[in-house]
């Protein structure tokens, strides 16, 4: 069996696989590993795959973990000049997180030719692959709480006193409701130019979106494909 992990900033996410067959999945909270991991990372494990945008620290914790309860050396993803098919653009690949590289390997891998692959975490990237594989480059944007946590504390006068549960773009008739629809309505945007721009290409691009906040995106867009696991889909590609 094998464990594939992605441990982002907030969340660590894995999955439990047995000849690519998804037997359960789970996640915690990142800061939460020193106490504990998952129970059903058993001896029955031949190997462990991760990829990690939360720090060495984080990640030495969970190759030791392997080591010492496992016996195995686990397999760590890192970005890439090429791999699956996939040409990066940046000229020190080392520089991409290895989570935007993982999604782009899954995503043209499925798609076998142009993708657009948005990826809804702590922070919301957007990149481009061409149909010959060329990452045509991308954008990083503030996930939503970043957005609105940056609001409030570089305003003092701002102060949100209540949770808005619901998802709305109306204008707010109080501050709380102001700094939330306020920030949907930057998620929204978002998302609508992403869409009028996919169909203004002359070829079709195939959109692929990931992330904790992508289900809401892909609610609001309407299209493309809801991958929550599109960075570990992309591991076992990174690591042939």
């Amino acid at each position: 069996m094998i464990v594939e992990i992605d441990v982002g900033n907030t969340f660590l996410k894995w999955r439990l696989l047995d000849d690519r067959k998804v037997l359960c999945c789970g996640r915690q909270l990142t800061a939460s590993i020193e106490a504990g991991l998952p129970a059903e990372w058993t001896a029955a494990v031949t190997e462990v795959r991760i990829a990690s945008v939360a720090g060495s620290e984080v990640e030495r914790r969970l190759t030791e973990y392997c080591a010492r309860e496992l016996g195995l050396v686990a397999r760590i993803a890192r970005t890439a000049a090429a791999a699956a098919g996939v040409t990066n653009s940046y000229s020190d690949p080392s520089r991409m997180g290895v989570d935007r590289w993982l999604a782009m390997l899954a995503a043209y891998h499925h798609a076998g030719s142009a993708c657009c692959v948005v990826d809804c975490g702590s922070a919301i990237t957007v990149d481009y692959v061409a149909a010959d594989g060329c990452h045509q480059g991308g954008y990083i944007i503030p996930g939503l709480r970043l957005l609105q946590q940056a609001l409030l504390s570089n305003t003092a006068e701002v102060i949100v006193d209540r949770n808005i549960a619901r998802f709305s773009v109306e204008p707010g008739t109080d501050t709380s409701a102001a700094v939330s629809h306020g920030v949907n309505y930057i998620f929204q945007a978002l998302q609508q130019r992403i869409v009028s721009e996919l169909a203004q290409y002359k070829e079709p691009v195939a959109l692929y979106i990931t992330g904790g906040d992508g289900e809401l995106f892909y609610q609001l867009a309407g299209e493309g494909e809801l991958c929550p696991d599109l960075v570990m889909d992309g591991l076992v590609l990174s690591l042939e």
